[in-house]
């Protein structure tokens, strides 16, 4: 049974009453806006778009919501950024800072553009908000009270949960100076029931400069924010949240999620979501940073794939690691899934991710879903590497009947992506230069290997039309014949027409090209020999 499934069986029997109900489910997801999002932070919007959907299949009445986090304090300074410019408003709120085009409200609504752009690729369409628009419209206010008047409560569960003392004077509150506008710097030091008092600290954190300011303050009205740890449950209680997964980071013992719970049932009276939690998305092993500049950020990603091979990506179960390497093999094993996938799908054999394919298009796709001729990503690189190839044509000839519609929408959407993942990141062994002279390394070739392309030569001549599987199953004869090693085999063949020692499947290699190129490269090295 697929994943999602079984959370979804999960959902009917804990909100079984909501459910009978007809009360909307809220799914609650976030991205706070301090830089480019690297593409790990769209499986979070994928997980719980997807949730979404198999809920809405299974009439389950439910709403998606998005925050766009821009009340947090910039803790960090993204390094592709002007540092002289932006580090003076190192502290302040998010959406308190100036755009990095002068184009934008605010800096947190200029890479949440970046984001939200990325999320309409993935199809899914949340209900977006802001979380400046929940603490100035006041929406805080009571959970700040109940936060503020339950202070040693909270700081006995910051102690029990993770062992963090937070000292007898701790308020979980952040004001934001009246003087220098900063959140990051600011040490609230009492509450009457009214008022904060507090100080803007000078050197109370390493990557902000308090002004040295004290005063009191009214904290409602997004006059203050809470910590992370105290925020995070209000938001469930705020926006009356049911279902909420987060990365693991989160879920460990004694991380935030546990914190959040128990300040969620014993603070503010409301009970924890239902948590998918799902591991991290990674490059080469490594966990990614937006802020540091590590990775792929998720625009870059979602541009080149299209919204069901990212959904694909994105929708593998939770708990296992996502490994992504843009320059590697990761986006042609991609597409070969999804064609494996789509195949099962349309034959009705009932498997894991067959059941689930459906949901990796839009529903607006959904409807039109037909079976049609998918060529592999990696042949269609290929192919667009030669100007002098029909790509329509060639697949037409792989498929063996004449391209439908959906096959040559198909064949164009796959071409442009290859393009697109060529220019930038695909390894070399994908990448392919056909030589216009005679490459100097074939005057090395052994006297094997000017044997067997001199009897592939042979083949090609006598058989017109070429068939590549064909060729290809002759050329493994050839290697027995003259017993000469594979990998001598290959790389001659390879070598005489791209100048290097590997490259596509050889058979459907050398039928795409053009028959008299092939005959009278194979004839200028072969007499090359004989003289």
């Amino acid at each position: 049974m697929f994943w999602s499934y079984k959370v979804r069986d999960e959902i009917k029997q804990r909100f079984a009453k909501e459910i009978t109900s007809g009360l909307p489910l809220v799914i609650r997801d976030e991205k706070t806006m301090s830089g480019s999002a690297h593409v790990g932070s769209t499986r979070g919007v994928v997980i719980h778009g997807h949730i979404s959907d198999v809920l809405t299949d299974a009439k389950i009445a439910n709403k998606y919501l998005f925050e766009v986090n821009d009340f947090d304090p910039m803790d960090g300074l993204p390094i592709y950024l002007d540092q002289d410019r932006f580090k003076p408003y190192m502290g302040r709120i998010l959406c308190d800072v100036p755009s990095p085009d002068d184009k934008a409200k605010n800096y947190a609504e200029y890479f949440a553009a970046e984001f939200l752009e990325v999320i309409k690729k993935t199809g899914y369409e949340p209900e977006l908000y802001r979380s400046s628009e929940l603490y100035l419209s006041g929406k805080y206010n009571e959970t700040i009270r109940l936060a503020l008047d339950h202070a040693d409560l909270i700081r006995a569960i910051y102690k029990e949960v993770s062992g963090s003392d937070k000292g007898e004077e701790w308020l979980p509150i952040q004001v934001i100076c009246e003087q220098c506008k900063k959140v990051g710097t600011t040490k609230a030091i009492k509450w009457d029931g009214k008022l904060v008092s507090y100080r803007c600290e000078k050197n109370m954190v390493k990557w902000a400069e308090g002004c040295g300011h004290s005063g009191t303050i009214d904290p409602f009205d997004g006059r203050a924010k809470l910590p992370w740890k105290v925020e995070w449950p209000a938001k469930w209680k705020i926006m009356s949240v049911k279902i909420e997964g987060a990365g693991k980071d989160h879920a460990t013992k004694g991380g935030s999620r546990d914190i959040a719970k128990r300040i969620s049932q014993e603070v503010f009276g409301y009970p924890e979501p239902l948590d998918i939690p799902y591991n991290f998305f990674v490059i080469g092993g490594k966990k990614m940073s937006s802020s540091k500049g590590a990775g792929a950020t998720a625009q870059e990603i979602a541009d080149l794939l299209p919204s069901e091979i990212l959904r694909l990506l994105m929708m593998k179960e939770p708990k296992q690691e996502i490994d992504f390497d843009a320059y590697g093999d990761t986006i042609p094993i991609l597409f070969d899934s999804y064609d494996r996938i789509a195949t099962e799908y349309f034959e009705k054999k009932e498997t894991d991710w067959s059941t689930a394919f459906a949901f990796m298009h839009p529903v607006k796709e959904r409807e039109k879903l037909e079976a049609h001729f998918f060529p592999r990503f990696s042949q269609i690189a290929y192919l667009v590497q030669m100007p002098h190839v029909d790509v329509l044509a060639k697949v037409t000839e792989m498929k063996g009947s004449a391209l439908t519609s959906g096959d040559r929408a198909e064949v164009e959407q796959r071409s442009a992506y290859a393009k697109r993942w060529l220019s930038k990141y695909s390894p070399e062994k994908f990448k392919f230069e056909l030589q216009e002279q005679v490459p100097e390394l074939a005057s090395s070739f052994t006297d094997e290997q000017y044997k067997a392309l001199g009897a592939i030569h042979d083949y090609i001549v006598a058989h017109d039309p070429l068939d590549g599987h064909e060729l290809h199953s002759r050329i493994h004869d050839i290697k027995k014949e003259i017993e000469i090693d594979p990998k001598e085999l290959f790389s001659a063949i390879y070598i005489s027409f791209l100048g290097k020692d590997s490259g596509p499947q050889v058979g459907w290699f050398l039928s795409a090209l053009p028959r008299d190129f092939v005959l009278s490269r194979l004839a200028a090295i072969t007499e090359s020999f004989k003289e």
